[in-house]
């Protein structure tokens, strides 16, 4: 599986997980260094899951909040605790 925004691999593995329709990725398969966290919000600080937003960023460009993570995981989604998953106009396939 690759993340691709804008004509770039910012993320590409052979391990990603599938939960409630979203692909994780580890967090080793992903170019953090595209990646820049964002403050959290009120409905961020109710996430059960601690959620961790970041923007995907190069140069100039920016895509909000189009990365996530989850921090501190219930058992649900332990087996993602801490990958990284992507949505808007980040394609994963």
């Amino acid at each position: 599986m690759k993340a691709v925004w804008q004509g770039k691999v910012i993320a590409e593995s052979d391990r990603t997980l599938e939960v409630d329709g979203y692909h994780y990725f580890p967090r080793d398969a992903v170019r953090m260094d595209l990646l820049k966290q964002t403050p959290r919000t009120g409905s961020d600080l109710q996430c059960p899951h601690g959620v961790q937003f970041y923007d995907v960023v190069a140069g100039e460009t920016r895509s909000p909040r189009a990365a996530w993570s989850y921090e501190a995981p219930q058992a649900r989604m332990q087996p993602v605790d801490h990958w990284i998953g992507f949505w808007n106009d980040v394609n994963v396939r």
